[in-house]
């Protein structure tokens, strides 16, 4: 027994020194840690605060010309990423007048004049939503001792909106030129001084596009297997060409189809994705289709900071396929005007203004719209679209007034109805709805319309579908099953009365 009892005594003993061992390593490696967060940025901010790939706007250096020493590509991006760096957690900091991060990106004496600004705007209530979306800075000088550089970024493009206990009361978009200083310290590029030498309102000259004889006969467009997820796993370009040459043979020229932000990869743009939807355009163009391209569609934030994200995913996409001869025309976004009430109405129409100006900077000879959800809204920027776009699911027996009326207001642009239609849907869940003879009368109406008034449009849609994402109309079974009859074609492949007004040929 005695013996039993040492050899407990022992192994608690063994097994208290390998805890106390273990423990002190912990508190060591701890230790370790905490002195050496400056050489990991993320852990130096305690807050939401990321990286860089939160914040993207566009940045093109000047050759590389400085006095004083010559500095490396390596040099050059680590300089660049803490400048945008210290640019995101300023405009966090405004937003929020909370100073966390400031400290990182930005020296003692250069830290305290944001925070008596901050204290400022506390004081009065004041909360500034910013952000830049263009940058064109110079290296004009770097120390022999790689420890100071000076830059010059000239044509910041800025955007602001100014709240006074939370009422908007100024938004403003600024052209500006910086002065900044940097010094290396901890490995990190941090802002010593950052002077604004000058600022004017931001104006862009966008040269007119030529829109005399455009004329839209088209369709909304999505497989019938996989509608609102056109470009996933099941994509098949088989399947898209043969839909596409039902609808040349229907007498129509024309297709809307739309790219999911979230689906595309935001701002990281998927190649995968672009693939499919330059597989989709090739098919367009073999069956002698034009496309209308949506570049935003499920997507509602417009949070200001993340308008350079949003920026990055257009610009992929614009660049990609602006020389595509299938592509027709640019949809900004669909349907933002349905964001209003949630997200604000200088908000949204902020975004889609500077997304415009996005899209002609980078093709200058397709017309750009957006395609609104009433034509209530059609005229919001109209000085800026080419073409202008609204959807139409009222009754048709005010559509000819209305147009006329809105033919007033744009009387030297082209107009669209890029969605209109009429569900089939006459059931359990809807048992006043319209049939197929309903759809079918609704769509020979409306072409009798277009033919009189001379009226661009593109129907929705091809088909009838099996299933709807609940993103689409929610969970309410009487609101899916009508958004599964819009078809011209029904869930059996048999094609409805209503196929005979596709068109008006």
């Amino acid at each position: 027994m005695v013996g039993l009892n040492k050899n407990i005594l022992r192994t608690i003993l063994v097994a208290s020194y390998i805890i106390i061992i273990a423990l002190i390593i912990y508190g060591v490696s701890a230790l370790f840690s905490y002195l050496n967060t400056g050489a990991d940025r993320s852990k130096m901010l305690h807050t939401e605060i990321k990286k860089i790939e939160q914040y993207l706007p566009k940045i093109v250096w000047e050759p590389l010309n400085n006095e004083g020493r010559p500095m490396d590509n390596q040099n050059l991006k680590a300089l660049e990423n803490d400048y945008l760096d210290a640019w995101y957690v300023k405009q966090v900091a405004y937003s929020s007048n909370s100073i966390a991060g400031i400290k990182d990106y930005y020296t003692d004496s250069a830290k305290e004049n944001i925070f008596d600004f901050i204290e400022r705007n506390k004081d009065e209530n004041i909360n500034i939503e910013a952000t830049t979306l263009n940058h064109n800075p110079t290296l004009e000088f770097f120390s022999e001792d790689g420890q100071l550089a000076v830059v010059t970024d000239r044509n910041v493009v800025e955007f602001k909106r100014v709240f006074k206990a939370k009422k908007l009361v100024l938004e403003t978009t600024e052209t500006s030129t910086y002065k900044i200083v940097f010094l290396l310290e901890d490995g990190f590029w941090r802002i010593r001084h950052l002077v604004k030498e000058n600022s004017e309102l931001y104006k862009v000259e966008a040269a007119p596009i030529e829109t005399n004889g455009l004329t839209i006969k088209g369709i909304n467009y999505y497989p019938q297997a996989t509608p609102w997820n056109m470009f996933g796993d099941a994509f098949a370009k088989d399947t898209i060409a043969k839909d596409f040459k039902i609808i040349k043979d229907a007498g129509l020229s024309s297709v809307r189809i739309f790219v999911q932000y979230d689906d595309f990869g935001k701002a990281k743009v998927n190649p995968l994705k672009l693939e499919k939807l330059k597989q989709t355009l090739d098919a367009a163009e073999e069956n002698n289709l034009k496309v209308v391209l949506t570049l935003f569609d499920f997507y509602g934030d417009y949070s200001v900071l993340n308008w350079t994200l949003n920026q990055r995913h257009a610009e992929k996409i614009i660049e990609t396929f602006k020389n595509h001869n299938a592509l027709l025309a640019w949809d900004i976004k669909n349907e933002p005007n349905l964001d209003f009430d949630s997200r604000g109405e200088t908000l949204v129409t902020a975004w889609l203004d500077k997304m415009i100006d996005l899209v002609k900077t980078i093709d200058p000879k397709h017309p750009v719209t957006i395609g609104w959800s009433n034509i209530e809204s059609a005229t919001i920027l109209k000085d800026k679209l080419d073409l202008i776009s609204f959807h139409y699911y009222e009754d048709l027996d005010d559509l000819e007034l209305a147009f006329r009326n809105l033919k007033l207001e744009v009387s030297n642009k082209p107009i669209a109805i890029t969605e209109f239609g009429l569900s089939s849907y006459k059931g359990l869940w809807n048992p006043f709805g319209n049939n197929e003879k309903d759809q079918s009368e609704y769509h020979k109406k409306c072409q009798t319309i277009f033919s009189n008034n001379t009226i661009s449009f593109m129907s929705w849609t091809l088909y009838d579908f099996v299933e709807i994402p609940k993103e689409v109309v929610g969970r309410l079974p009487w609101r899916k099953r009508a958004q599964e009859h819009f078809g011209f074609i029904n869930k059996n492949g048999e094609t409805k009365p209503a196929l005979k007004y596709i068109s008006s040929n």
